[in-house]
């Protein structure tokens, strides 16, 4: 062996992510199982993918049902499962057609092309450059990246795509000033999650988007990759604002653990794609879409959104004493549903929480803005929310 081989079977993994010292070999509802078989409650859900915790066994069920059957046969060919999932979707939403993927990161090039090419097909070939916020995140290739707006990610990339202007959230008058005759559409995510659980849907600022994108003919497209799939209490978080976009992109918790994507469209905007103008390999292969169908026909039932808006309310109260039990800890509660976070005052870290949650067997996800991201299973229980807040107000005494 010389002197540079891998000593350990980790040393043959790119090492392009930071993990933490945990290996997990098995799930079960809202707790995640060591080698050891220590369990840790698990409020990451996989950054917020596993909507039903783990093995749920209706979903478990659903995927054992297609595995002896087919799993791929490529989109060259009709899938009826595809199209059942997407006729679903449609009578949910607002859209009429969808394009299937593997992830968010997808659905969201997808989306970006599929803006690009409206207007080209309209005979505005101009029309190419697409408005983003501060704050934002969606995906890490080189456009979703561009789109992103942070450069740091983007660092020893080569050139940056080109077509992507960010701006300041909030101010909708900031973003009507940055449209102009190459303007494609307006991409925003009603709830900005690595960004810090940052919500865009609690005042009028996406009634403004509305009203602006028709104002200027351009498109308002929302990215709800993680937001999305009732993780705020309703189906899609732009129900709360009480307007629909031209576009969504979907992922994380639609497949309940089982990686899809999708993007959805008006009939308009989801046309501009014709054959042979985008493509995706395993996108919509039958496995992933028995897994969405199960997962959307569960959480769109009105008793399961109506348990997620409680719940959420009964851990943002939780959140909301200890925020008054460790006043100099805490700045702020934030986030809506099921996707809290607790932003921390500036003289401490949030990853240091994270790792003081780990040493009370307990997981969460780091953010932006100095944010701890609490991400549990959207069928979470009360009994399971007791547990979560001693483990937490632990992980907060330990760090003063």
């Amino acid at each position: 062996m010389s002197a540079t081989a891998a000593t350990s079977t980790a040393d043959n993994i790119i090492p392009c992510y930071g993990r933490f010292p945990l290996r997990f070999v098995r799930g079960e509802g809202a707790y995640a199982y060591t080698e050891d078989d220590t369990p840790y409650l698990d409020f990451a859900s996989g950054i917020a993918v596993n909507a039903l915790g783990h093995s749920d066994k209706g979903l478990r069920d659903a995927l054992h049902s297609q595995i002896d059957k087919i799993w791929h046969c490529s989109n060259l060919y009709h899938i009826p499962q595809q199209e059942e999932l997407a006729t679903m979707l449609a009578e949910k939403s607002f859209a009429d057609r969808v394009f299937f993927s593997n992830s968010g990161l997808e659905a969201n090039e997808a989306m970006i092309k599929c803006a690009r090419r409206y207007h080209y097909a309209r005979g505005d070939k101009n029309r190419q450059v697409i408005i983003t916020l501060s704050g934002a995140f969606h995906g890490r290739s080189l456009a979703t990246l561009a789109a992103t707006g942070n450069p740091t990610y983007l660092e020893g990339m080569g050139p940056t795509p080109q077509g992507f202007k960010q701006v300041a959230r909030d101010d909708v008058a900031i973003v009507a000033a940055a449209i102009d005759d190459t303007t494609a559409a307006i991409l925003v995510e009603p709830v900005q999650g690595e960004g810090g659980l940052y919500p865009l849907v609690n005042n009028d600022y996406l009634q403004k988007l509305r009203a602006l994108a028709d104002e200027y003919g351009i498109l308002l497209l929302f990215d709800e990759v993680q937001c999305g799939v009732a993780r705020t209490g309703k189906l899609w978080a732009h129900q709360h604002a009480g307007i629909t976009p031209d576009g969504m992109s979907l992922a994380k918790g639609l497949g309940g653990g089982f990686p899809v994507g999708a993007f959805l469209a008006t009939e308009e905007l989801g046309t501009a794609l014709s054959a042979g103008t985008h493509g995706n390999t395993f996108g919509g292969n039958y496995l992933a879409m028995v897994a969405a169908k199960y997962v959307i026909s569960t959480v769109s039932t009105p008793d399961f959104l109506a348990n997620v808006v409680k719940q959420g309310q009964d851990l943002s109260a939780r959140l909301q004493q200890l925020c008054q039990r460790f006043p100099d800890m805490i700045s702020d509660i934030r986030g809506m549903g099921l996707m809290l976070g607790i932003r921390l005052a500036d003289n401490y870290s949030n990853k240091d929480l994270v790792a003081s949650l780990h040493q009370q067997q307990m997981l969460s996800v780091p953010a932006g803005d100095n944010v701890v991201r609490l991400l549990p299973p959207l069928n979470i229980s009360t009994d399971v929310l007791d547990v979560a807040e001693q483990k937490i107000s632990e992980a907060l005494g330990a760090l003063q």
